[in-house]
């Protein structure tokens, strides 16, 4: 998924994830659209797992989070997103997604977040 951020045009600071999701910190220009890099992303790599032998079924949750970071929490999400599988011992994905929907004012319906 770096390869891809880079032909985009973007920076991938840290990319890493578990068995049911993924995290990526990345860096975008001014003129990227949000919505369009994670089309793009999904489509390349649910390509690529479709073509590679090996791969059970796979497919991409319809919709994505996104959350903004600043330059002072960049170690320590960093740190975060290389650290997923001993996180999700603690807390499920799930868990943690609301947390931060609440965190940061988003309006949600848990009827629709899984």
């Amino acid at each position: 998924m770096g390869g891809n951020v880079r032909t985009l045009g973007g920076v991938p600071e840290a990319v890493g994830g578990v068995s049911d999701h993924v995290h990526l910190r990345v860096g975008l220009r001014a003129t990227h659209c949000l919505s369009d890099v994670v089309r793009e992303l999904k489509s390349v790599s649910s390509r690529w797992v479709h073509e590679t032998p090996g791969f059970g079924r796979f497919a991409w949750q319809e919709g994505y989070g996104a959350f903004p970071a600043s330059q002072p929490q960049r170690v320590t999400l960093r740190r975060y997103i290389e650290n997923q599988e001993e996180h999700h011992r603690k807390r499920t994905f799930r868990e943690e997604y609301l947390e931060l929907l609440q965190r940061h004012g988003v309006e949600f319906d848990s009827r629709y977040v899984f």
